[in-house]
């Protein structure tokens, strides 16, 4: 039977549009559901910010009358004036190994693209950086973490068939955590704070950080504003993460570095890995999802790094070895075995740098592919 591909006009398309993941990975021991609320609050068309500049469709493949596949296509009008490109996004795209659907599902996004009068399209993408992205193309067997995306190895194989080919790809790295923190970083870090009059923002709760909030999200914005495709966060955006994740975080999971006038220069955010607890709530914290959710950030054994940023002006200056003490001394206070990065450029090679010296292992690379129309 053909398949039949149909716009996600409402909120049930929008709830089986999010549901289709949970179906498809189901069973999958490396792959990290993210929250269903999260994923309704990004894709829903009142809710997300990032529709002050962003336009989106949703649509979903249906074979035999099954829900088969989805994929979203999006427009970032910010991001397309900043980098004077004119390109369409996908993303979300999830389907089953047969070629037709992935066919059909890509092929409408192009359409949609050509028919707007586009030159390319890329992705998986979000609409914008702080979305997940790339396509898994090396670590399958790896388990995931919330921040990134999981994908069956035959995804890959039915994009390139389609056409499309790298743009640019993203590494991660997994560190094992020593038992002891070695002096050297100890001692790099005073140095450091001395020579620079900088140092750590002391907080004792999550909202210790709020008063600080439009500072780190400004520090986020300088510090990942040369990154493939990205986007200054607007001010609702800022607002909806403080509101979201801020208020929540572990401090000691946290460090905000602050220059001799209490000015935010340096952010680096961590969390409990949560993708044990997610594959066992499928994305729910109700009715008994949020225990899960509590023991994970309770009594972690990995930590996912979310993101390190770090003022232009302060780049070189070694006040990497601040984060690095910082987040040494969390890890080895709670006992945590694993440290993951979030992942980075491949072309990012100040951000890699700082990792080398700590015996990582890149054991995951994710992959934004592009395909160039011809008119």
């Amino acid at each position: 039977m053909a398949v039949e591909i149909k716009e996600v006009l409402n909120n049930s398309d929008l709830k089986k549009f999010i549901n289709f993941y949970y179906t498809l990975y189901k069973d999958n021991k490396y792959c990290c559901p993210p929250l269903r609320m999260d994923e309704y609050n990004t894709l829903h068309w009142k809710k997300n910010p990032a529709f002050e500049f962003c336009e989106a469709r949703y649509w979903l493949a249906y074979k035999n009358g099954k829900i088969v596949g989805r994929i979203a296509g999006m427009i970032n009008h910010k991001a397309n004036e900043t980098w004077n490109e004119k390109h369409v996004r996908f993303g979300w795209i999830d389907f089953i190994d047969d070629e037709e659907v992935s066919t059909a599902l890509v092929q409408t996004v192009e359409d949609w693209a050509k028919y707007l009068g586009y030159k390319a399209l890329h992705g998986p993408l979000g609409f914008t950086d702080m979305d997940k992205e790339g396509m898994l193309v090396m670590g399958f067997d790896e388990l995931g973490t919330l921040a990134s995306i999981y994908n069956y190895e035959y995804y890959n194989a039915h994009l390139e068939k389609l056409g499309y080919s790298k743009d640019v790809d993203w590494l991660q790295f997994e560190f094992e955590v020593p038992a002891e923190k070695p002096e050297k970083v100890a001692k790099i870090a005073e140095i450091v704070k001395r020579r620079y009059n900088v140092k750590v923002l002391q907080a004792k709760k999550a909202k210790d950080f709020v008063p600080y909030a439009q500072q780190i999200f400004d520090c986020i914005n300088e510090s990942f504003k040369p990154l493939y495709g990205y986007t200054a966060l607007s001010q609702r955006q800022k607002d909806a993460y403080t509101k979201q994740y801020l208020s929540f975080v572990e401090p000691d999971y946290v460090t905000i570095i602050l220059d001799s006038n209490d000015k935010v220069i340096g952010v680096a955010i961590n969390l409990p890995s949560l993708t044990r607890a997610l594959q066992k709530t499928q994305g729910k914290l109700f009715p008994f999802g949020f225990i899960h959710m509590l023991r994970a950030l309770k009594k972690p054994e990995i930590i996912d790094m979310y993101l390190i940023g770090l003022l232009p002006e302060w780049q070189g200056k070694g006040i990497n070895a601040i984060f690095f003490d910082e987040q040494l001394n969390a890890f080895i206070k709670h006992k945590i075995k694993y440290a993951v990065n979030n992942q980075q450029l491949e072309t990012n090679h100040k951000g890699l740098s700082q990792w080398e010296g700590y015996n990582g292992r890149n054991h995951l690379r994710r992959r934004c592919y592009i395909k160039h129309f011809e008119y």
